[in-house]
């Protein structure tokens, strides 16, 4: 099965198994585009770039009452996160951290396996580092 931007939700969390060529495995099905992973499942997200994470892209998250680490996947490289999204998340109790795409697959991966609250919000990237 696959998937195309704006459509698709797999009501399950899962590990990722792959990710580059814009998008991600899971589950036995290829996503093509950004994407959300949460305890609610694994959704489509309508980020292409750094600049077009905000708070609105980020509701869904918010919504999850127990979550402990919400992990940002940038793209290839590391930028910064909001001022205004990291106060939103802290006044929830929520770490957010901001890396590569790269390394948000592979800690969400390890504290998933450990049963932690984990949260990943992915931007799709072209090529695996």
């Amino acid at each position: 099965m696959t998937w195309e931007p704006g459509q698709g939700h797999y009501p399950h969390q899962a590990s990722i198994d792959a990710y580059g060529n814009f998008g991600f495995r899971f589950a036995d099905m290829s996503h093509r585009g950004s994407l959300l992973c949460l305890p609610s499942g694994m959704f489509a997200w309508e980020v292409e770039r750094p600049e077009d994470v905000t708070l609105a892209s980020l509701d869904r998250v918010l919504a999850h009452e127990e979550l402990d680490v919400l992990l940002v996947g940038l793209g290839s490289d590391i930028a910064a996160i909001d001022p205004a999204i990291r106060g939103a998340f802290r006044e929830k109790g929520i770490i957010i951290e901001a890396v590569s795409t790269g390394s948000a697959v592979r800690t969400y991966n390890v504290l998933l396996s450990e049963d932690r609250a984990v949260a990943a919000a992915l931007i799709a990237v072209e090529q695996a580092r």
